[in-house]
C-alpha cells in the first residue's frame, strides 16, 4: 500500500476556503481506498506553515497513477494552484501490520 500525503499552504485567508473547496474535488475519485482532505489543527509549537493537509491510501502505484489520471484530480489543479503558497508531497510505502484500511 502506498500513503500519499500532500501539504498546502494558502496566499491569503481570502483564498482559504476556496483552496479546500477545490482540494474536496479529489474526494470525487474512486482510485483511493481513504482520502481525507482536512485543515491543519496548527497544533505544534515548531511550525504552522501548512494550511490543508490531503491524506490517501492506495493499493499500489498503479492505483496511485489511476487517481491522478482521473478527471477529477486536473480539476482540483486547476481550482487550487491559482490560490496556493505551498505544495509539498510524499509517497511512502506503509509498513506491515500498519495499514488503517
Amino acid at each position: 500500500m502506498i500513503r500519499h500525503i500532500v501539504y498546502f499552504s494558502v496566499r491569503s485567508d481570502a483564498e482559504r476556503q476556496r483552496v479546500l473547496d477545490g482540494l474536496r474535488l479529489l474526494e470525487a475519485n474512486p482510485h483511493a481506498l481513504l482520502l481525507e482532505v482536512e485543515e491543519n489543527l496548527k497544533l505544534d509549537s515548531l511550525g504552522n506553515e501548512v494550511d490543508f493537509v490531503v491524506y490517501g491510501e492506495f493499493a499500489d502505484a498503479g492505483a496511485l497513477d489511476a487517481f491522478k489520471a482521473h478527471p477529477s484530480y486536473q480539476a482540483s489543479i486547476d481550482a487550487v494552484r491559482p490560490f496556493r503558497e505551498l505544495r509539498m508531497a510524499a509517497d511512502v510505502h506503509a509498513r506491515e501490520g500498519r495499514q488503517s484500511s
